[in-house]
């Protein structure tokens, strides 16, 4: 057994020699990844660009009234009604962020921090309901509050979830006991 220790000891790893391939290789990788990137973009830059006749974002009223309902969460981006996958990028809405909710006799006010800020006002609230996913965001069912409205000729869905899950219930009833008001007051 003497013996083989002697060829252990002397064993050694073979030198790496062709660095020129190896940073060629690696240089050629980064570039790949920033073309992919730089395409992922464009994309959404063109897809902003298709919805660029979105009407500007309304702003909210110095006066909005006694507020109704508040959340602190997230918000998950909007669709196209009823198109869960079709996201709107136009005006910043497609931008996930954390958002402040306040539900007053105004209207929605939604205030995101490090993006633009909207407000949905009452008479163009449509909707709101329960749900488990919106444009790659899927959650458990009932994780995800979804609020329609019309903004110029479109139905827009936007996506919000609560910091407590257990508020989405209570803000999707009286969203829609508000909007139900609001129809019936209209109608008139």
């Amino acid at each position: 057994m003497t013996p083989l220790l002697p060829l252990a000891a002397e064993q050694k790893s073979a030198e790496v020699t062709d660095w020129a391939a190896r940073i060629g290789w690696l240089v050629g990788i980064v570039l790949f990844i920033a073309l992919v990137y730089w395409l992922m973009r464009e994309g959404w830059k063109w897809r902003g660009t298709l919805q660029g006749d979105l009407p500007e974002l309304p702003t909210a009223p110095d006066d909005t009234g006694p507020v109704r309902l508040g959340m602190s969460g997230r918000y998950h981006g909007s669709t196209t009604a009823g198109q869960w996958l079709d996201r709107i990028v136009a005006h910043g809405l497609g931008t996930r962020s954390r958002a402040e909710l306040t539900l007053t006799d105004a209207g929605l006010d939604v205030v995101r921090p490090g993006a633009r800020d909207f407000f949905v006002p009452a008479s163009q609230l449509r909707g709101a309901r329960l749900d488990k996913g919106i444009a790659g965001k899927v959650l458990t069912e009932g994780g995800l509050l979804v609020v329609t409205w019309r903004h110029g000729d479109r139905l827009i869905d936007s996506g919000f979830r609560s910091d407590r899950a257990d508020e989405h219930a209570a803000w999707a009833e009286t969203l829609n006991t508000m909007i139900d008001t609001t129809e019936t007051e209209g109608a008139r």
